[in-house]
């Protein structure tokens, strides 16, 4: 059991249909307050726009809430995300870059259609619009859901190993923003920026390390260790990670929707007690009724 500080439900990483979730900012709070969350954090991929939203609903709830934004980074030939807590959505600095970031998708979705149509499998594109609540966002995750509406596949988990990454039909690489740059928003931002789920990246040790200490050097301070999509080996391996390099551990499940998410909100393991949670470090920037 983690010492008593660390016991916290705080889930400070999940997506509204803002981005490429389901349900609402509001629909998303009044799920997590129900699943005992004690500190919330809604963080779309590179889109402020349901921040206010968020807000709202989370103090109306008795939710302590946290500004956030998940930012697509291209590092190493691979896309990392980094997110941004306590991060003032208002900042101009920042929603400049996340709308150079926005810019690329639209064009990068019409390719991803152009490549499922090669294959047999006309109207993808169209079909994703149809998830899409924000046009300026179309993501992997679009075309995903309507490959299961489709039965091409029976669950998004499926989709991703047949299609839409490297190497397999749908996938179009992108050049996302860079890292220093994004760092640097969300620090200007007023925020912490934290490298997600970093055991989903394909980096050998090297690459990882250079990956951190790059993103240390540009002033980047977090690091997700209890997250929906590390197994316990993983949880264990970022907690070491943390500890060697000094930094904050963060926690959240990359809750997504009903049903399609690995882990639901509020349903994480405990963040080890002897970590510094990067929640210490947001104190000022945390809103409560």
């Amino acid at each position: 059991m983690p010492a008593e500080e660390a016991l916290l439900n705080a889930d400070l990483h999940c997506h509204s249909h803002v981005s490429d979730g389901q349900l609402s900012p509001a629909a998303l709070a009044e799920r997590a307050a129900k699943a005992g969350v004690g500190l919330w954090a809604l963080t779309d991929h590179d889109e402020l726009g349901g921040q206010a939203e968020a807000r709202e609903a989370a103090l109306d709830l008795g939710l302590a809430w946290l500004a956030g934004v998940e930012v697509s980074v291209s590092f190493a030939g691979e896309t990392v995300h980094i997110v941004g807590l306590g991060v003032d959505p208002d900042e101009a600095g920042l929603q400049a870059g996340l709308a150079s970031v926005r810019s690329g998708r639209s064009e990068r979705a019409r390719a991803m259609g152009e490549d499922l149509a090669r294959i047999g499998l006309p109207g993808a594109y169209e079909g994703a619009l149809r998830y899409v609540h924000n046009p300026n966002l179309v993501s992997r995750t679009h075309f995903a859901r309507w490959l299961v509406e489709t039965g091409v596949c029976e669950a998004t988990h499926e989709v991703f190993r047949r299609y839409l990454t490297e190497g397999k039909p749908g996938y179009v690489p992108h050049r996302w923003a860079g890292l220093g740059d994004t760092v640097r928003w969300i620090t200007g931002a007023g925020g912490i920026a934290v490298i997600a789920h970093p055991g989903r990246y394909r980096f050998s040790p090297t690459a990882e390390y250079a990956l951190i200490t790059e993103f240390m050097a540009h002033g980047g301070r977090g690091i997700e260790v209890v997250t929906g999509s590390h197994s316990a080996a993983e949880a264990l391996k970022y907690a070491d990670t943390a500890r060697e390099f000094g930094l904050l551990a963060s926690r959240g499940s990359d809750f997504h929707a009903p049903g399609e998410s690995r882990t639901e909100l509020g349903a994480l393991p405990w963040l080890p007690g002897d970590l510094d949670a990067v929640w210490d470090a947001l104190g000022s920037r945390i809103a409560r009724r």
